[in-house]
């Protein structure tokens, strides 16, 4: 099984993997070339970020600069409005239904580490290593996420969702709910 695999089955793998690097330089000069591009250059920006992400409905926005690890892993659904300075950590799937809102600063996260030093840091002869697992990220449709929130990984919000500026979404939300905090809950 590739690291590849591993990660996208929730499995540690190994982020220095050469497929997976290549896969981070491919986003990056994808990123580079998008997030300096002239705006009004709409045409091109639509290319890029067809050819950036795993899948890019008709009408999505993404302000930039926009930040990802690979891309390929995104899903962003029709209408959706991403705005300046987000990153998303796709090392899993990160899926966005349509008519969503993601207010600037925010951060998704699906990578993740055990929490004991001594069984997250692997010291070898060819180096320092960290284990990593990696686990989806579901947002639903017509979800409003509020600037600077960061959602963890595995979590789902559901649709019709608002989650207010500055969350830390650690836990699934359930439809048509308004939420948040530190941690983030429903209110």
């Amino acid at each position: 099984m590739t690291e590849k695999e591993k990660m996208l089955r929730g499995e540690h793998y190994d982020s220095r993997d050469p497929e997976l690097i290549a896969m981070y330089h491919r986003a990056r000069r994808l990123l580079k070339r998008y997030n300096y591009l002239d705006s009004e250059l709409t045409a091109e920006r639509e290319r890029l970020l067809s050819e950036l992400l795993g899948f890019k409905g008709p009408g999505v926005w993404i302000e930039a600069p926009f930040f990802c690890d690979y891309g390929e892993n995104i899903s962003i659904g029709a209408n959706t409005f991403v705005n300046t300075n987000c990153m998303f950590l796709d090392n899993h799937k990160i899926s966005i239904g349509a008519n969503g809102l993601i207010g600037p600063y925010v951060q998704i996260y699906t990578a993740s580490h055990p929490i004991r030093a001594d069984e997250r840091i692997i010291q070898n002869e060819t180096g320092t290593r960290y284990l990593t697992s990696a686990s989806p990220v579901y947002i639903g449709e017509n979800v409003w996420i509020g600037g600077n929130t960061v959602t963890c990984p595995g979590v789902v919000i559901s649709d019709n969702v608002t989650i207010g500026a500055g969350s830390v979404v650690t836990r699934d939300i359930p439809a048509d709910a308004v939420a948040f905090g530190n941690p983030c809950r429903v209110r």
